[in-house]
């Protein structure tokens, strides 16, 4: 589709400057399709999703619309959820920005309603309101409607999952017949159909296409994993990339409690968001999250919507979403305002078909991964803080720290400069990692932490990958040596930053086998061995010529002897 430049919409001077002001140049798909049908006058189905620009591509052509001489009100938006009504009324306000006279009032449940009745008498022509809220007022005769030209139903698909079905069809009917009717709506369920027939005129139904929706700033991993060890690999992966911000989705209000309380009860900073909760609950929770003081927010995809915080770093899929649709605005909350993000979906049983519907519907990958070891999460954090000390060490002048440690170390102590920096490694890791390092038992998967039993935190002490003094085995369900595996030899190691779960996720992710089905992955400084079922060690080979790991070409063949 064409480029489209808001100048060549014929849009009033004051919206193209609030416009440029925002820093928008062309308009999205959705907004160069919706704007000019919605400047003719007529009904409008938008078929879009949140991210492609929907509120501007309802909110100008509103605003054209309205008469700022005029007190009366001309326009109502019904939203399903407060955040997202706030968020609609905040993005109309920056787009009429210029248009003096024009008053954009959001109505809620959880307000105070004599404060928005106050609102309402001092004369307000665009009301943004939740169904139940805007039938109260309606109720009140504090909404009048004698004078609305236009009313926009915004994720009607949302509000008839929340039950606002009964109330959007009676707050339609009490609008006058003469009047312009825009629906935006993710998916087109039956009953969301009927609402289009009965209250629009020959609606004109515009559409992003759905390689619209992808997110491609995203890096999206899965983890075949047991309902048990779920908070386990969610605690791993934390502590591996420690994202600054995370949200966590769960597929119900009660998996939401269940994890907030076990990721508290491990030290993590987390709340949780669900439809349960009361109005000033969720603004606590979210005035928190915001601020950076809750790291992990755990919610329902409902009490999600309407969520815009641009530095959330990690998106975790503890429960797959039902539908399709929902992995896309999970995923859309991560990698946003140009920066990079990273998701993480956990998978049990049969729901790795489910997540095969999701890749396709996205046209994208979704790699497969190992659970990180608890020993490679002790690496990567001596690796991060080894990466802290060399720009230190480039960057910093340490004369002064230099003579220090010469003066009252090295000299009276009669230690080595190697033996200080070991012991500043270890007091900058932590005790815990320390324990991790000494364990010597080799638990060599999550269902192994049972048996070796956790620390105070949570995490389970010994659950890293033996050592011996060859390199490192990463064993896996218990089938390396079988006579059935064949044992294949890749020329990088330890030495290039590699990790076992690079060299599983690398033979999955090209073979399109399961991570299952890898046996042991023996690592060493240069070259690492992996097992891999017999019957397809030829297919692996073949996926594997050409193949990247971490950017770094590799090259793989099958062992021989027991050297390889």
């Amino acid at each position: 589709m064409e480029t489209v430049k808001f100048d060549e919409l014929q849009l009033d001077e004051r919206i193209l400057r609030a416009v440029t002001e925002m820093g928008f140049e062309a308009a999205s798909p959705i907004q160069a399709q919706a704007i000019p049908v919605q400047l003719e006058g007529r009904d409008v189905v938008g078929q879009a999703q949140t991210g492609t620009g929907k509120t501007a591509a309802f909110g100008i052509p509103l605003l054209q619309k309205i008469d700022p001489h005029s007190k009366k009100l001309q326009a109502i938006a019904l939203c399903p959820t407060r955040e997202l009504a706030i968020q609609v009324a905040e993005e109309i306000r920056k787009l009429a920005k210029f248009m003096h006279g024009i008053k954009v009032l959001p109505i809620y449940g959880g307000q105070d309603i004599t404060r928005q009745i106050r609102g309402l008498k001092e004369g307000t022509q665009i009301v943004i309101g939740t169904p139940g809220r805007v039938m109260d007022h309606m109720r009140r005769k504090t909404i009048r409607c004698d004078h609305i030209h236009t009313v926009i139903m915004d994720e009607a698909d949302e509000m008839l999952n929340m039950g606002f079905l009964e109330d959007m069809e009676t707050i339609l009917s009490q609008l006058p017949e003469e009047r312009q009717t825009v629906m935006f709506s993710a998916t087109m369920p039956a009953e969301i159909q009927n609402i289009a027939k009965r209250f629009q005129r020959e609606p004109v139904t515009v559409k992003v296409v759905k390689k619209e929706l992808t997110v491609p700033k995203v890096t999206q991993y899965y983890y075949e994993v047991k309902p048990k060890t779920k908070v386990e690999a969610m605690c791993r992966l934390l502590d591996m990339y420690a994202p600054s911000l995370s949200i966590a989705f769960c597929n119900t209000k009660r998996q939401v409690d269940e994890l907030v309380q076990d990721l508290q009860g491990r030290g993590y900073f987390a709340e949780g968001l669900h439809g349960d909760l009361k109005q000033m609950q969720r603004d606590r929770v979210m005035n928190s999250f915001r601020s950076g003081t809750t790291e992990i927010l755990v919610a329902t995809d409902v009490a999600a919507r309407g969520i815009d915080v641009d530095n959330v770093e990690a998106v975790f899929n503890y429960d797959i979403p039902q539908d399709d649709e929902y992995y896309v605005h999970r995923i859309g909350r991560t990698g946003r305002a140009g920066k990079e993000g990273i998701a993480f979906s956990f998978v049990v049983g049969r729901e790795v078909y489910k997540l095969r519907d999701i890749q396709r519907y996205c046209k994208t990958k979704i790699i497969p991964q190992a659970i990180p070891s608890l020993d490679d999460i002790t690496a990567i954090k001596a690796e991060k803080i080894m990466e802290q000390v060399m720009d230190l060490i480039r960057d910093t002048d340490l004369t002064k720290m230099v003579a220090l440690i010469e003066q009252t170390v090295l000299t009276e102590e009669e230690c080595t400069s190697l033996d200080v920096a070991a012991a500043l490694l270890k007091l900058s890791m932590g005790e815990e990692n320390e324990d991790i390092i000494e364990s010597s038992r080799p638990a060599r998967s999550l269902d192994d932490l049972d048996r070796y039993g956790r620390d105070s935190g949570g995490r389970g002490k010994g659950g890293r990958s033996g050592r011996d003094g060859r390199g490192s085995r990463y064993g896996r369900d218990g089938r390396e040596d079988r006579e059935d595996m064949a044992r294949l030899f890749v020329n990088i190691g330890k030495n290039q930053n590699i990790r076992p779960g690079d060299v599983l996720g690398a033979v999955a992710g090209e073979s399109g086998i399961s991570g299952k089905l890898v046996g042991s992955i023996d690592m060493y400084d240069n070259y690492t061995f992996v097992e891999v079922p017999r019957e397809y060690a030829g297919a692996v080979l073949k996926a594997m010529k050409d193949v990247k790991i971490k950017g770094k070409n590799v090259h793989v063949e099958k062992a021989n002897g027991k050297g390889r």
